[in-house]
This record gives C-alpha cells, sequence and structure tokens, in this order.
C-alpha cells in the first residue's frame, strides 16, 4: 500500500534515517570492516597501475579508506568523497595525501566539469537516497572509458506507484543499460560511462517510514513510475 505521505530529496534529507552520522566512518580499506571486504576487491590494487588514478567514494562519511589510500597510490591521485553529512574530524586521518571530502547531497552534487573517474564506489550508502536511480544514472556517466561503478543496492527498497514492488522491473532495466547485479553480495557494477542513457523511471518520491535492508539496518522506500518506453 502507498503511503499518505511521499517526501522529496530535500524533506527527507531532514530526516534521521538519511541525515545519518555513523555511515562509514570507521570502515577502512583491508580487514573486517573494509572496503576490500564489503565490495570483494581491493580498490587500490585497482587504481594502482594508473599513473594518474581517480576514485570517487559516494556516502564517504569520515573518508577514512580515502586518506589510506594516499599512502599507497601514486601522489598525482585524485581522491573524493562526498557525503551527506560530512566528515566530523577535519584531522589529517590515515594517510599523509591530499583527499578531497565534499560535503553536499548527491542528488545535486556533481564533479567540476569534465572530470571523470576510474573508480566510483557506494559502500551501503544508497540504502538511505530516495531517489537511487537519479544517482546511479549520474554516477555512471560520471566513469572514465574502462572505469567501475560498484555499489551495494537492496532492489527490495523500490516501489510501484501503488505500493507493489519494483525489484524485477528496476533490475530488468539496468541490466538492460548494462549494469550486472551480484544478488548474492547485492552488488551493483558497470563498466564504463553511461552515457546520455537514462534509467526509465520517474522518481515519486520517498517513505518517510524507514524500511529494513537486508543488512539489517534501516532504508528507504523509494517510489517510481515507469515510462513508457520508445
Amino acid at each position: 500500500m502507498k503511503p499518505s505521505l511521499l517526501l522529496q530529496d530535500d524533506e527527507l534529507e531532514q530526516t534521521s534515517v538519511v541525515a545519518n552520522n555513523t555511515m562509514n566512518r570507521e570502515r577502512g580499506l583491508n580487514g573486517v570492516n573494509s572496503y576490500a571486504r564489503e565490495l570483494s576487491f581491493d580498490p587500490v590494487e585497482r587504481l594502482s597501475a594508473l599513473e594518474r588514478p581517480r576514485w570517487l567514494d559516494l556516502c564517504s562519511g569520515e573518508g577514512i579508506a580515502l586518506r589510506m589510500a594516499t599512502a599507497v597510490l601514486p601522489a598525482a591521485a585524485v581522491l573524493t568523497g562526498v557525503d551527506l553529512v560530512g566528515p566530523l574530524s577535519r584531522g589529517a586521518g590515515p594517510g599523509s595525501g591530499d583527499v578531497e571530502l565534499v560535503t553536499a547531497s548527491l542528488t545535486t552534487w556533481a564533479p567540476p566539469v569534465g572530470r571523470e573517474y576510474d573508480l566510483i564506489t557506494c559502500v551501503h550508502g544508497l540504502h538511505y537516497l530516495g531517489d537511487k536511480l537519479g544517482v546511479i544514472s549520474r554516477a555512471a556517466g560520471w566513469l572514465a572509458p574502462g572505469g567501475l561503478l560498484v555499489a551495494h543496492l537492496d532492489p527490495t527498497t523500490f516501489r510501484l506507484p501503488d505500493g507493489r514492488p519494483a525489484a524485477r522491473a528496476v533490475l530488468r532495466a539496468l541490466r538492460t543499460a548494462g549494469f550486472d547485479y551480484d544478488s548474492r553480495r547485492h552488488l551493483l557494477r558497470r563498466e564504463g560511462p553511461l552515457g546520455d542513457c537514462s534509467l526509465p523511471f520517474a522518481y515519486l518520491g520517498a517513505d518517510p517510514e524507514p524500511v529494513p535492508t537486508w543488512t539489517g539496518q534501516p532504508g528507504v522506500a523509494t517510489y517510481v513510475r515507469p515510462l513508457p518506453q520508445a
């Protein structure tokens, strides 16, 4: 059943579920609580062969993984983290290089014109967004040729206008657009930029009441309307 009230993203970002000051606060590069474990690959290994690697981390929290990466990636690396709440500590933290940590909404933020990324990650961040598909589509457009986008996604959080599940329709559209989805690890992947192709859904809003995700943590139910296909 559709809720009586759907919030748009500017309203949703004021709620405690979305304005989350615990997201990725302690997660490092390797080990038990790490990006390598959650993503099933080591970001540094993928980037280290590049002369000027560029990594964008969405919902980056304190940016610990990015900071740690500065110690092993080339000095020319471009490392960017974007988070709605932003880092709670502005200290240098692990690593010695420069990391660009941006406090902004993912629904409005965009990188500088012309900048592309070799790796874009979002570790358990999409759960807390309303317009998940809009962020996915925009982020895929920031990939460099041969670049990789990988993000956790719970398709059960998508709903049709009448409240019925939209998971199958959403996953079918993502796969048609060139994304792969690992249902066991709940990981969405895409190699190479999406270009001008958009996903065929209109975002209607999000349920302000949190819903459970497979992680056991609360998330946001996203309401979408399928668009007619040409």
